[in-house]
């Protein structure tokens, strides 16, 4: 049995004139009125006047469709949602799992598209954003989205990429101390060579001025094996080890960043994921809702009333449950944004701060470099004033008054 056109009554007229174009009222048999758009077939209870956006014209191949809590049986809201909703909203029946590395979503109204669980403004429709740090090129502004990984397999996202960049500067950083532990290797086993050479006893018996200055050399030797010993100390105590101590601590700070944005990740995925389950449940709710009112058309009894109130309380229930669940998601993802500048900002300082550390170790480096080869030149300055004081006539008066053995010389014999 169809529903029957109510019986105009006093003042129905009247109040049908005030209905907006193409809305018709009918009494069900219970004597409750109802409302159609006789232009799309929409059916509700409420008066359409207090409905906002009751279309004033047939739009143009529009389905039936029936309209329960201010949502359409599609799941498209007939009220304005703030943007933060707008931002999820998502056809019902997508057998796309939240959280899922996906292509982008198109959504309702084109006004945003969710990936990987988070909600970016549309293209088409994006509003114009400024920088956070203008001209800086800053870790906050352009780590947001995420990217496929170098063999085109994988989605990364933008944190995990500063993170892969802060690791490798600690990998960086721990091979530059290797790479100073191998130079105190050599300073430290050259300056035992050069010690064991200053003691050799070859060219001993050198004497004279020639003499003084090759023992000088060998003495500059040891002189110069300790001021290699005293540069490898240096390099470990001023170098190497405060390499490895900054390293430590940067290895901290860096686990504490990268866990604290993967748990709020995790956070929001799921935020979504309840979103999204909520959005199923309003759909279904909204479906036996359609479908018990459709029953009523068909066969009019007072369980069948019964049922469609129980069935609309439940979708109130769906809906509210829904809103509530993209409440949390939005300030999950709120939390999330803030959390991400906070962090990528101290990413950025402790890289900063890394560098800056390395250079001015490496300044050091070259420093004590310069020192050493300073004190080396000091050790041959004496070797280089004897060698231009050696004399071979003055080796030779001294050699001759030690060995003399007697300056008369022979004369011949006589008869």
């Amino acid at each position: 049995q169809k529903p029957r056109k109510s019986t105009p009554q006093t003042g129905e007229d009247t109040l049908n004139g005030h209905l907006p174009p193409g809305w018709q009222s009918y009494m069900s048999p219970q004597g409750r009125r109802y409302y159609v758009n006789t232009f799309t077939n929409e059916t509700t209870w409420e008066r359409p006047s207090s409905v906002p956006g009751t279309p004033k014209s047939p739009p143009a191949n529009s389905p039936s469709v029936l309209t329960v809590n201010g949502y359409h049986i599609s799941g498209t809201p007939v009220h304005q949602l703030d943007s933060g909703h707008i931002s999820l909203r998502k056809a019902s029946g997508d057998p796309q799992s939240p959280g899922s590395p996906a292509a982008p979503r198109r959504q309702s109204k084109e006004s945003s598209l969710t990936i990987n669980c988070v909600t970016f403004p549309h293209p088409d429709v994006m509003p114009e954003q400024q920088l956070l740090k203008p001209s800086e090129w800053s870790y906050c502004d352009y780590f947001w989205a995420d990217k496929k990984d170098s063999q085109g397999n994988n989605t990364v996202s933008g944190f995990e990429i500063l993170l892969q960049k802060q690791l490798k500067g600690k990998q960086m950083q721990k091979e530059m101390a290797e790479f100073v532990r191998e130079r105190i290797k050599i300073e430290e086993e050259y300056a035992k060579n050069l010690s064991k050479l200053s003691q050799n006893s070859l060219a001993a018996q050198e004497e004279g001025t020639l003499g003084e200055a090759w023992a000088q050399l060998k003495k500059s030797l040891a002189d110069e094996a300790e001021v290699h010993l005293k540069f490898s100390s240096k390099l470990q105590s001023e170098v190497e080890k405060p390499l490895l101590n900054f390293r430590e601590n940067f290895k901290k700070d860096m686990k504490k960043c990268d866990h604290h944005i993967a748990d709020l990740r995790k956070h929001l995925a799921s935020r979504y994921a309840a979103v999204e389950k909520a959005r199923k449940a309003l759909t279904e709710r909204q479906k036996d809702l359609e479908m018990k009112t459709q029953q009523l058309e068909v066969k009019l009894s007072n369980k069948t009333e019964e049922e469609i109130k129980k069935a609309r309380r439940k979708s109130t229930q769906a809906g509210d449950d829904l809103m509530r669940c993209v409440d949390l998601y939005n300030q999950a993802q709120s939390k999330w944004f803030e959390e991400m500048v906070t962090t990528t900002l101290e990413l950025e300082r402790l890289e900063v701060e890394r560098v800056e550390m390395i250079r001015q170790h490496l300044c050091q480096y070259t420093q004590l470099r310069h020192e050493t080869d300073m004190f080396n030149q000091s050790t041959v300055e004496l070797v280089d004033q004897l060698l231009r004081k050696v004399d071979p006539a003055k080796d030779r008066e001294l050699w001759v008054k030690e060995h003399k053995t007697g300056d008369i010389r022979p004369v011949d014999m006589e008869i």
